[in-house]
C-alpha cells in the first residue's frame, strides 16, 4: 500500500517553507490505518517487548492499537503536570527553546523490554528525550517504531546508536 498517497502535505505550515505531513488523512482511511498499524507489528514483532511507550499525543494514537497488536501493554510519556503519581521527568531542547517529558516513576516492572513509538521522527529531540525516561526507569530500550522519517532533519542521529530505528515512509 502506497501511504504516502494517504498523508496530506500542506505547504507553508507551520511557517513558510516548511511542508507539513498531515497524518489525519491517513487515520481517517480505514484499510491505510489497518495497514499502518500491522505493518509496523510486522517489523517490531521480533523485538519482544513487555511495553510500547508512547509520546503525547500522536504516538498515543500510534503507540496503543500496536501494542494491542502486540498483545503487551502501553505506557504514556506526558508533557508536564498530566501525570498524578510520581514521575520521572527530563528536559530536552526545542528548535524555540525547553520543554519536558514525563512518565511514572512506577510505569515499568523491572527488567522489562521496551519499544518507543511516535507518528514521526524530525529532529530527534522528542524520541532522544523518551528513551532517557525509559533508561533511567531501569528498561531495556530494545528500538524505535515511527510512521515517518523526516531524513535531512538527522534526527536518527540523535537516538541511541545501539536501538534499531524502524520507519515505514521517508520523506
Amino acid at each position: 500500500m502506497d501511504l504516502k498517497a494517504l498523508i496530506r502535505d500542506i505547504p507553508d505550515f507551520p511557517k513558510p517553507g516548511i511542508t507539513f505531513r498531515d497524518i489525519t488523512t491517513l487515520l481517517r482511511d480505514p484499510e491505510g490505518l489497518r495497514y499502518t498499524i500491522d505493518t509496523l507489528a510486522e517489523k517490531c514483532a521480533h523485538f519482544n517487548i513487555d511495553y510500547v511507550v508512547g509520546m503525547e499525543s500522536r504516538g498515543f494514537i500510534f503507540g496503543t492499537p500496536l501494542a494491542y497488536k502486540l498483545g503487551v501493554g502501553f505506557i504514556p510519556v506526558r508533557k508536564p503536570g498530566k501525570l498524578p503519581g510520581a514521575v520521572h521527568s527530563v528536559e530536552y531542547e526545542l528548535e524555540y527553546g525547553m520543554d519536558r517529558l514525563e512518565v511514572h516513576q512506577d510505569a515499568f516492572h523491572s527488567s522489562c523490554r521496551v519499544l518507543i513509538v511516535d507518528d514521526l521522527i524530525a529532529t530527534g529531540g522528542t524520541a532522544a528525550a523518551t528513551a532517557q525516561l525509559v533508561q533511567r526507569s531501569g528498561c531495556e530500550l530494545v528500538g524505535f517504531g515511527f510512521i515517518i522519517e523526516l531524513t535531512g532533519l538527522g534526527g536518527r542521529q540523535k537516538l541511541p546508536s545501539d536501538a534499531p530505528v524502524i520507519t515505514l515512509i521517508e520523506y
